[in-house]
């Protein structure tokens, strides 16, 4: 059987300038690119972590205007070494808390949830 991951996920927004700053701002993303989709509409752009040509984050505007208020993703994960230093990180970025502290799981994989610009939830994840 072939090796299958997660290539990226798409998001539907509102406000695609914001989202854009916000994700690499709050959440660190680095902007690989943007475009306007073959369609002459959406614009998307493309957001990933590193030096490479790798996609993990698809911002897509002007799909649709009438979006539930959580956005269209509820969530997604970005794997980080050191939970307490993001969650401090982001805490003097002004990022907004969907809980107020980190959460340990029984298996002792820990998190925390902050809310992205459109009302989506971005975990943070250490294994």
């Amino acid at each position: 059987m072939a090796k299958k991951r997660i290539d990226h996920v798409g998001m539907v927004v509102k406000d695609f300038e914001k989202a854009i700053e916000f994700y690499q701002t709050i959440v660190g993303f680095e902007l690989k690119g943007k475009i306007t989709h073959t369609n002459g509409i959406f614009q998307l752009a493309f957001l990933g972590f590193g030096n490479s040509d790798e996609t993990e984050l698809e911002i897509i505007h002007g799909y649709n205007d009438n979006l539930p208020s959580e956005g269209k993703v509820h969530h997604f994960a970005i794997n980080v070494d050191n939970l307490e230093e993001e969650y401090e990180r982001v805490s003097k970025l002004g990022a907004q808390f969907v809980d107020p502290e980190i959460v340990t799981l029984p298996n002792g994989y820990r998190y925390f949830f902050i809310f992205g610009p459109e009302g989506e939830w971005v975990e943070f994840f250490q294994r």
